[in-house]
């Protein structure tokens, strides 16, 4: 049993003097190996109509209907959507982080999941009209200079006598 020991032991020291030498064709320990990678979120898009176009603010985006992986932030974000002739919009998220303990691991969450949004016509700009103007009146031909003395002066109207030819 002790030479088990003092193999093993003879090993670790010439281990470590290799590894702190830096000369090495052996990889150097590093205290890297031991944390855990950053938590991740899947996080379900969804537009109406589908087929938006759908962005975090993390960077990460699809099109809906989809689901994106996002690292868990600190702190709220934003989902926008995009779609031809329909309005943008864009939808604030939620992180809940829920602390583990010995018994359960932490967990994190977003809400809303799915984050939806319903997206809106974009509505053509109406048409500017021009304001009404009426139109001017033309101006009534002129009287005859020599009119008969014996006949009463006429109104002048725009419209002719009906009764004109009847008398």
């Amino acid at each position: 049993m002790r030479r088990v020991i003092a193999i093993a032991l003879a090993g670790a020291s010439l281990l470590g003097a290799t590894s702190l030498g830096g000369c090495s064709s052996m990889p150097s320990m590093s205290w890297d190996m031991f944390k855990s990678a950053p938590p991740t979120v899947q996080v379900r898009l969804e537009s109406n109509p589908p087929g938006a176009d759908a962005t975090t603010s993390l960077g990460q985006g699809c099109k809906t209907p989809c689901s994106v992986s996002v690292p868990a932030p600190d702190a709220p974000f934003t989902v926008a959507f995009a779609a031809p002739k329909y309005q943008p919009a864009s939808v604030p998220v939620s992180v809940i982080k829920t602390p583990g303990d010995l018994t359960t691991s932490a967990t994190v969450t977003t809400d809303p999941n799915p984050v939806f949004a319903e997206l809106q016509p974009a509505m053509p700009p109406k048409p500017v009209r021009k304001p009404h103007r009426p139109k001017k009146p033309k101006p009534l031909a002129a009287a005859p200079a020599a009119a008969p003395a014996d006949a009463a002066p006429a109104a002048v109207s725009a419209f002719p006598d009906p009764n004109a030819g009847k008398r």
